[in-house]
């Protein structure tokens, strides 16, 4: 919104896990930012709101994953696992991001190295300006798009 030439930002933080809830406001706590957490699935979190960004990191590991102890044992496993092969929970966020942005809003998404042209797949559909980006290891790490 914008109040005497000055935009206001609204950030709403949604997190469907009880004990991922506590990590969400430590990491939200380090920026001076006021965000609403809403605890709901991402499927039917902020039914009729529409957003100009939304920004995802879903849990994209493949469930038979094997992990190092120091991951599996720190966060918990809705967290981490995204499905039999790590695509199903990332599904579920682009179609709530399809439903949730305007036109041409902003997608940011996470997502595992190989997942990246898969990715890319299931974005085709609603979004357009599909653009995989690399980590500092030089990894494709994430995908940003923009909503049809």
């Amino acid at each position: 919104t914008e109040t005497e030439g000055k935009k206001t930002v609204h950030v709403i933080a949604v997190e469907n896990s009880k004990e991922a809830l506590p990590w969400l406001h430590k990491n939200i706590a380090k920026y001076d930012l006021p965000t609403r957490v809403i605890e709901e699935d991402v499927a039917t979190a902020l039914d009729g709101i529409k957003c100009d960004i939304v920004v995802a990191n879903p849990p994209y590991v493949p469930t038979n994953m094997d992990l190092p102890a120091e991951v599996k044992n720190h966060e918990p496993h809705e967290a981490i696992f995204g499905g039999q092969t790590g695509l199903e929970v990332p599904q579920l966020f682009i179609t709530s991001a399809a439903r949730l942005l305007k036109s041409n809003g902003l997608f940011v998404m996470e997502h595992a190295e190989e997942h990246g042209e898969l990715v890319r797949e299931f974005l085709e559909n609603d979004f357009n300006s599909i653009e995989l980006h690399y980590d500092l290891n030089k990894r494709p790490r994430w995908t940003s798009a923009r909503r049809n």
